[in-house]
């Protein structure tokens, strides 16, 4: 449904960030981008979503299809209307809103907006602890409860593909294990497509169907999610565990020269 065909990302004219980046994601997949600081994976996503305008990016080089159309010349609003959203990493609000009137904004640019009761009452449905705040100030909120109102301002726009950046970024454990379980629930039920970029590999592997990790602009290595979680060169470059469980110093794994099949 969305394909990236070997597309390269320029910004200002000169500086080179992603080197023929491809991957695809199926209808109703969540598929995981994996990667350190500095990957590529929110460059990716911007490319995506028409979002690489606002910061003097462009994709030179390559294609960005959804259902066999491309989209990598269209504005952001355009490509909204056409079913993709980014929920962006920082959990952006309209901090002197309501939890609602926030969910509300989020049913004006979209596909959504034809019954915001109905649709609020969905969003709702998977993240009831909204029902609850939906008369608080957002900017008091905390940092789960803004990840989970990001996330609904999404759904109100009747997305057919969310583009979700580092969700569990700054949350304790279980609040990521709460948000993993919520974007599991939306993909299922909701039959949305989800291209989720994380560093927690592990956590995210185990909700995804299939992976893409980037290093350097590049994507180094893809497969179905179960068979890179079980990847030694997985373990050991996220979490510094070698094939006998002893666990490295993170200075050794962030030198670490991965294996000639990592580029294989």
């Amino acid at each position: 449904m969305l394909k990236l065909n070997n597309i390269e990302v320029v910004y200002s004219d000169v500086i080179l960030v992603l080197h023929g980046v491809s991957l695809q994601v199926d209808d109703g997949k969540i598929v995981a981008l994996l990667g350190a600081n500095g990957a590529g994976k929110t460059t990716t996503l911007k490319a995506i979503s028409g979002l690489l305008r606002t910061e003097l990016g462009q994709v030179t080089r390559g294609s960005i299809e959804l259902d066999g159309t491309c989209i990598d010349r269209l504005g952001p609003e355009a490509i909204v209307q056409s079913g993709i959203i980014q929920v962006l990493e920082g959990r952006r609000l309209f901090a002197h809103l309501t939890v609602e009137e926030n969910l509300v904004v989020g049913a004006l640019g979209g596909r959504g907006g034809s019954n915001i009761k109905s649709d609020l009452e969905r969003v709702y449905h998977y993240l009831p602890r909204l029902r609850d705040l939906r008369r608080n100030t957002s900017g008091y909120l905390s940092g789960g409860e803004q990840q989970m109102l990001v996330m609904g301002r999404a759904l109100m726009s009747r997305p057919r593909v969310m583009l979700l950046d580092e969700p569990s970024l700054g949350l304790a454990p279980l609040l990521v294990e709460e948000i993993f379980e919520i974007i599991k629930r939306i993909n299922q039920q909701e039959k949305t497509s989800i291209l989720l970029v994380e560093q927690i590999a592990q956590a995210t592997l185990e909700i995804a169907d299939y992976g893409y990790v980037m290093e350097l602009g590049r994507v180094v290595l893809e497969g179905a999610a179960d068979k890179l979680r079980d990847n030694e060169d997985i373990k050991e470059f996220y979490l510094g565990l070698t094939q006998l469980g002893e666990r490295k110093s993170y200075r050794e794994v962030k030198h670490y020269k991965r294996r000639k099949r990592w580029l294989g």
